[in-house]
């Protein structure tokens, strides 16, 4: 089993940046494959990305796509969301999640943390 807390999130202007971290407890961290997603109270929850246990690959969903970066620091048990060119669409709460198995571009993870806020201003 694996907890998640996520830290970074805050209030920034239109076209400015955040960089969101994961905090993972728990043994065998490399095997667990990462995601980020976002949800706004009353939407759907989103998949925004996802990085395999290896590192070798990685996801994003086509409106965050050059925007956005996955990354993850597996001597620090970490995986980071860097977040450029923030729009006021983006705007959410955004929880990190762990999975084992399955593949990653799904919305379907075991282990969920309890978000982060990001709120961007016009």
């Amino acid at each position: 089993q694996v907890q998640l807390v996520e830290s970074g999130g805050g209030l920034v202007q239109a076209g400015g940046s955040l960089r969101l971290s994961c905090a993972a407890s728990g043994r065998a961290f490399s095997t667990y494959a990462m995601g980020w997603f976002r949800q706004a109270p009353g939407k759907e929850r989103e998949l925004v990305a996802a990085v395999t246990g290896s590192g070798g690959f990685t996801y994003y969903a086509d409106s965050v796509k050059g925007r956005f970066t996955i990354s993850r620091a597996k001597a620090k048990n970490a995986v980071y969301l860097q977040v450029n060119s923030l729009e006021p669409e983006d705007t959410d709460v955004y929880p990190c999640a762990a999975k084992q198995r399955g593949a990653i571009a799904t919305i379907s993870y075991d282990y969920w943390g309890q978000g982060t806020q990001v709120t961007v201003s016009s």
